[in-house]
């Protein structure tokens, strides 16, 4: 999830959130002695149902979330609110939502771990979004770079609401679960940094686990890229697999190495194989430092078809059972709800709504 447009909303989500937490304090009081827990810090983060998932979006994040599910208290979401900022196909959203979920356990999310649910069916979402837009000043919005270059690829005249006001709805998914770290890129940690208060602690992940282009080893593997040649999407099969990295761009420098910043794409593609071998740096060095490109490519495309087959198959027996993924998802959602309705109310009582009562 990014994180960068938290900024804008600092000192107002900051406020509302102490409020938040000492009208907590004020409803959770007992008569009873309280007894020590150990209680585990909370993370949440999550995944457009857009486009395809990709290496990038597997190493900078789904595969990070699998160890994480071991430490904390997790929830994993698919962020389908966000994905219709800009035109969309509507025929393939619920679609797309339901093989991004696939794929986050395919991948090795555990839903007796983790609560897994589509941001749409918990609707605190929205409903706390409306609330810190009434104080969400315009101005702070329209300064937003994403905003500007999105609204006039789109043209200004046709561009929705919801593109200007999406980075409220970021604030309202990680302030609506009190989280206590959310996992992002080393070049996102800044954006938390402008924030301590407002947002929580980052968690960087593994170094190497920036999965950049195919097609340029400067810009980051991305969904929105016009060529798929520049990604290997997770469900990519084997001969697609092989096409691609046959085609990838690389350079003309004997020998093979890391880090070299005249070598962009050289470095990309030994991390990718790094990380899809499962070995260290150093022992990568080792073996392919005197390989040529052919070679290598062969070596790193066989890497890559043992290390995503075994998902592909899991992915597959997955979508084949839908009772099973509905029940992970509503059971996900209803685990995230009793969280979310609980911020929710004290929103609204720190708001200073009348309070509702339930009348049986």
């Amino acid at each position: 999830m990014c994180v960068s447009h938290f900024a804008v909303l600092s000192s107002r989500a900051s406020t509302l959130r102490s409020r938040i937490r000492c009208c907590t304090t004020l409803t959770a009081t007992t008569t009873e002695t309280p007894i020590p827990t150990s209680v585990k810090k909370r993370v949440v983060s999550g995944v457009q149902p857009t486009g395809s998932i990709h290496l990038g979006n597997y190493f900078g994040a789904i595969k990070n979330w699998v160890a994480l599910q071991n430490v904390y208290e997790t929830l994993f979401f698919i962020v389908d609110l966000h994905a219709i900022t800009l035109p969309y196909d509507t025929q393939q959203l619920s679609k797309a939502t339901r093989s991004t979920a696939a794929i986050y356990l395919a991948c090795g999310v555990d839903p007796s771990k983790a609560s897994v649910f589509v941001q749409s069916h918990v609707r605190a979402h929205v409903e706390l979004m409306w609330l810190l837009s009434s104080t969400t000043p315009i101005g702070w919005l329209n300064k937003m770079i994403q905003f500007k270059e999105k609204s006039r690829k789109a043209g200004d005249e046709e561009v929705g609401v919801a593109l200007l006001t999406y980075p409220v709805l970021m604030a309202s998914d990680i302030l609506l679960y009190q989280s206590d770290l959310v996992p992002v890129g080393e070049d996102q940690k800044q954006h938390l940094e402008l924030t301590p208060e407002a947002v929580p602690e980052p968690l960087i992940p593994p170094a190497g686990a920036r999965i950049m282009s195919l097609t340029d080893g400067l810009s980051k593997m991305s969904k929105s890229a016009p060529s798929d040649q520049s990604r290997i999407n997770i469900l990519d099969p084997k001969d697609l697999i092989a096409n691609k990295i046959k085609r990838c761009k690389t350079d003309s420098f004997p020998s093979l190495e890391f880090d070299n910043s005249e070598r962009p794409e050289c470095n990309n593609l030994l991390s990718i194989y790094q990380l899809v071998s499962g070995k260290t740096k150093e022992e990568v060095v080792q073996e392919c430092q005197n390989m040529n490109w052919g070679i290598f490519k062969t070596l790193l495309t066989d890497a890559l078809i043992d290390h995503l087959h075994p998902i592909q198959v899991h992915y597959e027996e997955i979508m084949s059972d839908s009772g099973y993924l509905d029940e992970v998802l509503a059971q996900g959602a209803r685990n995230a709800a009793e969280i979310a309705d609980t911020t929710l109310h004290n929103v609204y009582q720190a708001m200073g709504f009348l309070k509702r009562l339930l009348i049986e």
